[in-house]
């Protein structure tokens, strides 16, 4: 199983690029969702990186996370979506869990619900959160040309699922699976 944690956005809202973002604690929130996605069951994990990559990825040193830079990030989060399924094509991965950097509180526990069953190359199933879908996203090899191909500005794999039948997981005793796009008060 291949992970993507997609942080590749600049933040506006944020102020910050979100792959630069730290929790109250210190731990920088792009190793938080590179653990969730390793410890959930991810063999390999890709982090996409776009705004500030540099000073981002030193970040992951140690993870055991790879890096791969989008350079057309500020297309939006298609970019990144792109660039994750080209870093996974080069695998033996059947499928990937997509994920974003702004879920702090998706955990381990999250990722692995949504890998059970294993999924194989047909696999479309996302985490829910009170009945309501959202990430991560757990989706086959079959699906990568046409979820890309579809995959415009910042809507990532969102038009594909819309348009094919996707197993909804709930999560919401685990997470509240909120993005987080303002800084905290």
């Amino acid at each position: 199983m291949h992970g993507l944690l997609l942080a590749a956005g600049a933040g506006t809202r944020m102020g910050m690029p979100k792959a630069l973002v730290r929790a109250e604690d210190g731990e920088p929130w792009l190793v938080r969702g590179v653990r969730a996605l390793a410890d959930g069951g991810c063999a390999q994990v890709s982090v996409v990186f776009g705004a500030a990559a540099e000073e981002a990825l030193p970040l992951i040193e140690g993870t055991g996370a790879s890096a791969v830079v989008a350079a057309d990030w500020a297309e939006g989060m298609s970019a990144s979506l792109r660039a994750g399924f080209a870093a996974a094509a080069g695998t033996d991965a059947d499928a990937v869990v997509v994920t974003l950097v702004d879920l702090p509180d998706v955990s381990a526990a999250v990722v692995r619900r949504l890998l059970d069953p294993p999924p194989d190359a047909r696999t479309l199933r996302r985490a829910a959160y009170a009945g309501r879908a959202g990430h991560p996203v757990v989706i086959g090899r079959d699906h990568w040309a046409g979820a890309g191909g579809l995959a415009a500005g910042d809507r990532g794999a969102r038009d594909y699922l819309a348009t094919h039948e996707v197993e909804l997981v709930e999560c919401g005793d685990l997470a509240t699976g909120a993005d987080v796009d303002r800084p905290q008060a």
